[in-house]
């Protein structure tokens, strides 16, 4: 506003009309960007909601001919006739997630005070190399991991789906971030005082800091919710399957050869529901975390 008092009324025309193409602009790239994320899920509803004769057509249009609400139920009860209970996936996944992010939350609040407050030799060459194991591409530990778990014997266990990813390095550096904007003044004071690390901690740095280990709690279920590759390497027991490898296995043709694709849509689905319904409602967790953490050095 202060730059618009010096201009003349010329210099303000170009002004305002510069601005709205800019601001038009902006908006036609954020509903590009809306559109490639929103058309996949549409594509998702439209399938579970099409006949199997319409998804045989050559060209399929963008809507169904007709609406078949009646493959919801239809898939549960196709996962039923071959003796695989979807509601099995569904806690199997619940009971993952909840472990992995339950003892993830522990080693990211520790790991992070560590990195943040306390003073050790090799502190910042030890987050370093933290840090560059970011840049190891994820397949790397995908075999060792394998190896290892094989070793142990833990294939078809939950341990097998959870001890991999107690350590996530990202959001250990995450919540440092959030850590090293609380006043290290307030830290010494409570050293003064006679106040214990593990007090100080649970006392001062972990409620400040709620917002962000909320967000942290949304995103490890989230991404365990839609982990798939793993799962599907070390659960090759229908019992052992979560929704995400479960829902490849069991909507198979008769012969195996294809997917009954209205169904696993279906499936797909209801998977998808309620996880978006739990992120819309937190989203402002989320935002606000980001932002609190504030992601610099």
């Amino acid at each position: 506003m202060q730059q618009e008092l010096y201009m003349t009324e010329e210099q303000l025309r170009r002004y305002r009309i510069k601005k709205i193409f800019s601001q038009i602009g902006i908006y036609l790239f954020l509903v590009l960007i809306a559109l490639f994320i929103v058309i996949p899920f549409y594509w998702m509803i439209a399938t579970a909601l099409r006949s199997t004769n319409e998804l045989g057509f050559v060209k399929i249009s963008f809507f169904p001919k007709e609406w078949h609400w009646e493959n919801f139920p239809g898939a549960l009860s196709y996962a039923a006739e071959r003796s695989a209970n979807f509601f099995r996936f569904y806690l199997n996944t619940i009971i993952v997630g909840a472990a992995t992010t339950t003892f993830s939350m522990v080693s990211i609040v520790f790991a992070a005070f560590a990195f943040s407050r306390l003073n050790f030799r090799g502190r910042d060459a030890l987050f370093s190399l933290f840090l560059a194991t970011m840049m190891i591409p994820g397949e790397i530990y995908i075999i060792s991991n394998f190896g290892t778990i094989s070793r142990l014997g833990l294939l078809n266990t939950y341990s097998a789906m959870v001890i991999p990813f107690i350590v996530d390095v990202f959001f250990i550096f995450f919540l440092r971030q959030t850590f090293k904007q609380i006043p290290n003044e307030l830290y010494l004071a409570a050293k003064v005082d006679g106040t214990g690390d593990f007090k100080y901690l649970f006392k001062v740095m972990i409620p400040m800091s709620r917002a962000t280990l909320t967000t942290i709690f949304i995103l490890s279920m989230m991404g365990t919710w839609n982990a798939y590759i793993w799962p599907n390497l070390v659960a090759t027991e229908p019992k052992m399957y979560l929704v995400s490898n479960g829902l490849l296995q069991i909507y198979r043709d008769i012969d195996g050869a294809g997917q009954i694709l209205n169904y696993q849509m279906a499936a797909a689905t209801m998977v998808t529901v309620p996880l978006l319904i739990v992120f819309m409602l937190l989203k402002k967790y989320i935002m606000y975390g980001v932002s609190r953490s504030g992601i610099k050095g």
